[in-house]
C-alpha cells in the first residue's frame, strides 16, 4: 500500500514538475513613478563620496512576470497619492491595458521596504505577499522607522491577506524559474529577483542592492544603507551570479539600465 501511494505520489510530482518546465515566462518593465531632475549622485549614494560632480535622472520601474498563467508583481513603485513622484499611469491601469486585471495576480514580491518600491501594494490585496523577513519585521514593529511606512500593507498586517516574510531565497514557483535573491545591507531583508527566460537568458533585477552603474561597478555603499558589510557581500554576490549564469543586471533605478527590458506592452522572454 505504502508502495502503491509513494509511487503515485511520485507521479504527481513529476507531472507537477514536468508543467512547471513548460510553462511560460515573461517579464515587463512599467514605469512606476514619475522621476525627479536630475540629482548630484555624490551627496548620498557613496559614503566615501566617490561619485562627486556625477548627475544622473533616477527612474522609477516595476515588472510583470508571467509564469504559464500565474503572474507576480516585482515592486509597486510609488502609491498614486505620492505627489509628484506619483506614476502618471496607476499600476493597475498598466496592467489592464496589457490584458492583467489586479485580481489575477498571485504574488507580489517587494525588493524592499522603501515607498518607491512598497508604496502600491494596497493595489494587489487578493495576492500573496512576497517581502524579506527584516523588512517584515521593521513594517509590523511597534515603532517602525521614518522611511518603513506600514500604511500599503497593512491589509497583510492586519491578517487580510496572506503573507510569506522571506528569510533566504525563495524559489517563487517551484521550479528554478524565478528566484527571490537574499541581498540584504540595503535594507536587513532586501532582496533581488533572478528570473530565468528561454530566449534572453537569466536577469537579475536589483531592487536596490545598486541604484546606478557607477554605484554597481566600484561596489558604492550610499550612506543610508542599514549594514555596510551586508552591501558588499550582497554586491559581491550578485557580481559572481552574474558571471557564473551569464545573466543580465538591470538595475532598476538608472535609465541606462531598464531600456535592457522592453517597457510594456513588450515582453522579454
Amino acid at each position: 500500500m505504502r508502495t502503491a501511494a509513494t509511487f503515485a505520489a511520485s507521479l504527481l510530482l513529476f507531472a507537477r514538475l514536468a508543467a512547471a518546465d513548460s510553462a511560460e515566462l515573461s517579464l515587463t518593465r512599467f514605469e512606476c513613478g514619475t522621476p525627479r531632475p536630475p540629482v548630484d549622485l555624490g551627496a548620498r549614494f557613496s559614503d566615501v563620496y566617490a561619485f562627486q560632480g556625477l548627475k544622473l535622472q533616477l527612474v522609477f520601474s516595476c515588472y510583470l512576470i508571467k509564469h504559464g498563467n500565474d503572474y507576480m508583481v516585482w515592486d509597486t513603485g510609488f502609491a498614486a497619492d505620492a505627489g509628484a513622484t506619483a506614476p502618471k499611469v496607476a499600476l493597475t491601469e498598466q496592467l489592464a491595458a496589457v490584458g492583467v486585471k489586479a485580481e489575477q495576480v498571485k504574488f507580489v514580491g517587494i525588493s524592499h521596504h522603501h515607498g518607491d518600491h512598497l508604496g502600491g501594494a494596497a493595489a494587489f490585496p487578493n495576492a500573496t505577499l512576497l517581502i524579506g523577513k527584516g523588512d517584515w519585521d521593521l513594517l509590523t514593529s511597534p515603532n517602525p522607522p521614518s522611511n518603513a511606512n506600514p500604511a500599503p500593507v497593512k491589509h497583510w498586517i492586519s491578517g487580510g491577506g496572506k503573507v510569506e516574510p522571506v528569510a533566504l531565497d525563495k524559489d517563487v514557483f517551484g521550479d528554478g524559474t524565478v528566484i527571490m535573491l537574499a541581498t540584504p545591507g540595503h535594507t536587513p531583508g532586501h532582496h533581488s529577483l533572478l528570473v530565468k527566460l528561454a530566449q534572453m537568458g537569466p536577469v537579475v533585477l536589483s531592487g536596490d542592492a545598486a541604484h546606478f552603474r557607477e554605484n554597481f561597478e566600484a561596489t558604492g555603499v550610499p550612506s543610508f544603507n542599514t549594514d555596510r558589510a551586508q552591501t558588499l557581500a550582497s554586491l559581491d554576490r550578485i557580481k559572481k551570479l552574474l558571471a557564473n549564469l551569464k545573466a543580465t543586471f538591470v538595475i532598476q533605478h538608472d535609465p541606462r539600465d531598464v531600456s535592457k527590458l522592453p517597457v510594456a506592452p513588450q515582453s522579454a522572454r
